[in-house]
């Protein structure tokens, strides 16, 4: 019968894992994962596998040799976040030689246990079992090659989403034959075209400059029948509608003039039904040369219209593989050796071609590891700073490897913000455990590149999820735009744009200035000008100094070496009265650009936030 003080089955790590990474090539981060409130302290034992020596120090020819741990005093490790069921511990290790042998030691009261990866034993009754190194964990050794590496320049970068069919016409001579007046319709379908294009891109990229954003995302832009261009028929051509390779190459030219990086959308899990290859497969089935590019269950395969096409209950009536089930994007087998050419190759072309900085990859958890792993190569030769975000919905660390992606499109950040800010599910204490667990779910080089929406062109708008209350919006965008990661701007929200879920989110771009917000736009630019000034606004770690469900507020800080940002963000109709001890004193309220004092209490407005920057007079 376990006897233990300690909740031993809630105590959890793994060797070269989330728990234990190289975050550079000297530094090792470790994890341990307890049960909330649980346990006192954690310490860490640590050192070179191989390095022994005589059992006394002043006994040199001693015959009988130990194990010589590095940590002489046994490490305390930081008790960095919490959840509703964990407390997460954290500790940085400079192991001398690369490699190391570690184990932890739990205290809870008198209570010592050493947690090894093969067995946890009292340590207080039986002492020799420090010194067993079989039941040490082993970070056999940091290869340089191993460590998760992502260019610079993504750390500043502020991206915009753009859905170029409905964000600017520049050239109404390439417009589709059935294009509507821009704007005319709200309730946008996929089926509709404006005519946006990538001349109008070109247009408005000193707008997108001068709203501060350095980063531009593009959904896809090849030819398609749709006006999504999620069904691809040929990826070496851009869809006429939008203009051709010379526009891009002009776009990308200018974009980078004003500082600004061009991220284009790679859908390699499927293509068109459309596309030459498949209506090949349909044409001559079994003796068709691209058979095996997709995966088909059986011949011949259904050669119909697939508007006319229906699902019987269980949805098995089609006899390929598609995105969903959805007939008109047949998936490609990305095992095939000529697949795999086919689609690296487009990969490369848009890099050589066009100077692109970045891919998108659409669906990419569908798409297995192997081609990640050639394209990631393909990437990294072609251009040695390139960019790569997978569109991943849930917990991607499996992708998130040094020879895959860079990182994802954040959904385990968004969805929190929906909830607490929008659809207000969840209180202030559930917020801050959410965001602690995902702060926990990736290596802390990962989370510093994860690209952090609001929304997107497959979800609600953020203005809609904050049921048109706009000073709500503002506060989601205060959160963001204070957290680690890049940030993401989904294109109309800074001017007020609505929308419900796909296709609504779509609608046209409003360039009217009467009818735009022009108080959310000062209000996204003074928050991305703020990010740029401030790297602490950039800083992946959070301190909470409190939250409370009872007023529903937030107040954490940013903390580092060079100083400290405190961000107060009042979620509730009603003042705040802010009573909080560390926050008495002279701050710079950057935001408001003045210097402020907060005595015994002050008063934040209904919905209303602060950004402060502690003054140095102030000891910290």
């Amino acid at each position: 019968m376990n006897m233990t003080k300690i909740n031993i089955a809630a105590v959890y790590h793994e060797a070269k894992s989330r728990y234990a990474y190289a975050y550079d090539k000297d530094t090792l981060h470790l994890r341990l994962r307890t049960a909330k409130n649980d346990v006192d302290n954690v310490k860490v034992i640590y050192g070179d596998p191989f390095n022994w020596g005589p059992k006394s120090k002043d006994d040199k020819t001693y015959t009988e040799h130990v194990w010589k741990y590095e940590s002489t005093e046994h490490l305390n490790m930081v008790k960095e976040y919490e959840t509703d069921l964990h407390d997460y511990w954290f500790i940085a290790i400079r192991p001398k030689y690369r490699r190391t042998k570690y184990v932890f030691i739990l205290e809870k009261g008198d209570e010592q246990l050493l947690y090894g990866c093969r067995y946890i034993v009292d340590i207080s009754k039986n002492k020799e079992k420090v010194l067993d190194l079989f039941n040490y964990f082993n970070y056999p050794f940091i290869n340089p090659i191993d460590v998760y590496k992502a260019p610079e320049w993504v750390k500043e970068t502020i991206w915009y989403q753009i859905y170029p069919e409905r964000f600017a016409n520049g050239n109404k001579e390439n417009d589709p034959k059935n294009v509507l007046e821009w704007g005319s319709i709200e309730n946008v379908k996929n089926n509709m075209f404006f005519g946006g294009d990538l001349e109008g891109v070109i247009e408005k990229l000193d707008y997108l400059a001068n709203l501060g954003i350095n980063g531009i995302y593009f959904t896809p832009i090849f030819t398609s029948p749709s006006s999504h261009k999620y069904d691809i028929i040929n990826y070496f051509e851009i869809d006429p509608q939008f203009g051709d390779i010379q526009v891009l190459k002009t776009l990308v030219k200018e974009a980078h003039k004003r500082g600004i990086r061009v991220m284009l959308d790679a859908v390699f899990n499927h293509c068109s039904f459309y596309h030459p290859f498949f209506q090949d497969v349909l044409k001559y089935g079994e003796k068709s040369t691209y058979k095996d590019y997709f995966h088909i269950k059986k011949f011949p395969v259904f050669a119909g219209n697939p508007k006319d096409f229906h699902f019987d209950d269980d949805k098995n009536v089609l006899n390929y593989d598609t995105f969903a089930f959805t007939p008109f994007m047949p998936k490609w087998n990305t095992e095939h050796p000529k697949v795999k050419e086919y689609l690296l190759d487009v990969a490369r072309f848009w890099i050589t071609e066009c100077d692109i900085d970045a891919w998108r990859l659409d669906v990419s958890n569908e798409v297995d590891h192997a081609f990640w792993r050639a394209f990631r190569k393909v990437c990294d030769e072609t251009k040695p700073d390139f960019f790569i975000v997978g569109e991943n919905w849930d917990d991607s660390y499996a992708w998130l490897q040094p020879d895959q992606m860079h990182s994802v499109m954040n959904y385990e950040f968004m969805f929190p913000v929906w909830s607490f800010f929008g659809h207000r599910s969840i209180k202030a204490t559930e917020f801050k455990y959410k965001i602690n667990k995902l702060l926990c779910l990736y290596p802390k080089n990962i989370g510093e590149y994860l690209f952090n929406l609001l929304d997107s062109h497959d979800t609600t708008r953020i203005l809609n999820i904050c049921q048109g209350n706009k000073q709500i919006m503002k506060l989601a965008y205060v959160f963001q735009m204070t957290f680690g990661g890049t940030p993401v701007v989904y294109y109309g929200d800074e001017i007020g744009l609505a929308g419900g879920h796909d296709p609504d989110n779509r609608r046209c771009m409003i360039w009217d200035e009467n009818l735009q917000d022009l108080d959310m736009f000062k209000h996204i630019q003074k928050l991305i000008s703020l990010r740029k000034t401030y790297p602490l606004m950039r800083e992946l770690d959070i301190k909470w100094v409190d939250t409370n469900d009872n007023t529903n507020h937030l107040i954490y800080k940013k903390q580092t070496k060079d100083g400290t940002l405190y961000v107060v963000i009042n979620n509730q109709n009603q003042p705040l009265n802010l009573m909080k001890e560390e926050l008495v004193g002279d701050f710079y309220d950057v935001y408001n650009d003045k210097i402020i004092t907060i005595k015994s209490n002050y008063i934040v407005n209904p919905y209303g936030f602060l950004i402060l920057k502690k003054l140095c007079k102030n000891k910290e």
